[in-house]
């Protein structure tokens, strides 16, 4: 079956590395995947580069975006006329005018930081429940995130003008309560169990979500 395009969108600290066990499933369900590496400078250098990525391919495509990765997806995929949808994976949904800390009521690390590092925790925030030998592979590819990210306001909302679909899981031990609580009003709403990253922890059953996402 072929079901088209689409375009997998990382989240803070990762890079396009973090889809790799996500992809051969996807594959092997009839898609056509292609994936970023956001340059992590800010939100619209972010941008730029999903929407070259975008441009890049042949035909309507679905965007997928993890975490932070839908900031930039937001800012752009509106612009390009062949998104034909969103499907939001445990991602921030931003009004326009916010930076991922506004609606935080501040940042969480101290004023004036430039970069931030890894979280102390990143094996229990973000692979609770991945396996001990890709954890280990995962948390060795994370890198520092430079703080105008997290700053920088977003302008446009694409997932307030395409039809886009939530999924949340279960027990995200990251992302904050009230991006969970705007998700949860999105059209299509899914859940998956365990923790933030199910590309790593279960990506067969991610796989199947997306196409059912999809389907419907």
């Amino acid at each position: 079956m072929d079901r088209g395009n689409l375009l997998l969108v990382h989240g803070a600290w990762h890079g396009s590395w973090c889809w790799d066990l996500l992809v051969p499933e996807l594959r092997s369900r009839g898609w056509a995947t292609s994936v970023v590496d956001l340059p992590g400078t800010g939100v619209h250098a972010d941008a730029k580069a999903v929407r070259d990525a975008l441009l890049d391919v042949d035909g309507p495509v679905t965007v997928l975006a993890h975490s932070y990765g839908g900031v930039p997806v937001a800012q752009v995929a509106a612009s390009v006329h062949s998104v034909t949808g969103l499907i939001y994976l445990a991602a921030h949904m931003l009004e326009p005018g916010e930076s991922v800390v506004s609606p935080l009521g501040g940042p969480w690390y101290p004023e004036g930081t430039a970069v931030l590092d890894v979280p102390e925790q990143a094996r229990e925030l973000l692979f609770a429940d991945v396996p001990d030998e890709v954890a280990e592979w995962a948390l060795r590819q994370l890198r520092p995130q430079p703080a105008a990210v997290f700053e920088q306001e977003q302008t446009e909302a694409a997932w307030q003008l395409l039809p886009t679909a939530a999924i949340l899981c279960d027990d995200d031990r990251i992302l904050p309560p009230v991006f969970a609580q705007r998700a949860a009003k999105a059209e299509v709403v899914r859940h998956l169990p365990g923790g933030h990253s199910p590309f790593l922890a279960r990506p067969r059953a991610l796989a199947d979500l997306v196409c059912e996402i999809a389907q419907g």
